[in-house]
């Protein structure tokens, strides 16, 4: 199988056209004028009649070394991979009080959102032939990324979540339901969702127990995280003379998370620390597996090195002819 890593450079071939065209149009706007009869049956030498060719290895030069930005590459052999993957949905927090400072992370302070950031995507890069789907939710939830395998994409997008992006308040319910909708979009044998908060169902349409109950029925299992410390929490927030930390109260509604796990076949976890959340997903990325197909090209091959080489060749002769034994003088 052959293929261009970086096609876009392609681009680059409308140049040697355009050479040519403005070339050629330059030539047709040309004098004619007498010359001095006979001259044409004089012997020309050697190198005269490489110069006429000097143009052509300015044109190739430029052709060769557009493909070698293009890095051409050749697969060597297709397989079948037999590797593990799920439907996974990740529904994250974003509420106000996800700006907790009750972690740390290199012996420094950080939000409930930042450690839950850097744990899941460890867990997003970790997984292979999974499709991963993101859906955030605050006062409203909405699906932030459908299912995909681009894992990178997820793990940009994951990056880039804000506290409050979704309102202040707690939307479990509505989580449940959105994250439900979009597992209908790829149908697949295990269907999973990773919920995660720190807080009370306190906002939304769909109330949680309506939510579990359609979760049962469609024989999803929900994997339930209660993040952080129930009780109180400091909080980063703007005094009269700068920055301070205080203490408020955050509810996390511990026995509702037990049993939205419970009822779905899931199972839940509470994580009040960075080392704790990381044993988390640990475990549900070797619990959740199923073997599947994939089939895919493997070995590819670079051959830009040699399309590179050909073009700085033409490159270098055209240079050393033109400026020596083929140089014009106007």
């Amino acid at each position: 199988m052959f293929r261009f890593a970086s096609p876009l450079f392609l681009l680059f071939f409308l140049a040697p056209f355009l050479i040519l065209f403005f070339r050629l149009k330059k030539q047709q706007d040309h004098i004619k004028v007498a010359t001095l009869e006979g001259l044409d049956k004089v012997s020309v030498s050697f190198m005269v009649r490489v110069s006429k060719f000097l143009p052509f290895f300015k044109i190739a030069a430029l052709i060769l070394i557009i493909l070698a930005l293009a890095r051409p590459q050749w697969g060597d052999r297709k397989i079948n991979v037999t590797t593990e993957g799920v439907n996974i949905i990740l529904a994250l927090d974003l509420s106000e009080s996800m700006s907790a400072l009750d972690f740390k992370k290199d012996d420094k302070l950080v939000t409930r959102l930042e450690a839950v950031k850097s744990v899941v995507r460890d867990f997003i890069l970790k997984r292979e032939g999974d499709r991963i789907g993101m859906v955030v939710f605050g006062s409203n939830a909405f699906t932030q990324l459908p299912l995909t395998r681009d894992y990178n994409t997820i793990a940009f997008i994951l990056e880039r979540l804000k506290i409050g992006a979704a309102g202040p308040r707690t939307a479990i319910g509505d989580a449940i339901g959105i994250s439900l909708k979009r597992l209908e979009d790829i149908e697949s044998k295990s269907n999973l969702i990773i919920l995660l908060t720190d807080g009370k169902s306190n906002s939304g349409a769909l109330a949680w127990q309506d939510a579990i109950k359609i979760a049962a029925e469609r024989k999803v299992k929900i994997h339930t995280i209660g993040i952080g410390t129930n009780g109180e929490a400091p909080f980063l927030v703007d005094g009269f003379f700068g920055k301070r930390y205080v203490y408020q109260k955050v509810e996390m509604d511990l026995d509702a998370l037990k049993t939205i796990a419970k009822e779905t076949n899931g199972s839940f976890f509470e994580a009040g620390d960075l080392e704790s959340l990381e044993k988390i997903y640990g475990m549900i990325d070797s619990l959740e597996k199923t073997k599947v197909n994939v089939e895919k090209w493997v070995e590819y091959e670079e051959m830009y090195p040699g399309v590179l080489i050909a073009g700085l060749v033409f490159l270098l002769s055209y240079i050393l002819l033109s400026s020596t034994r083929c140089l014009r003088i106007p």
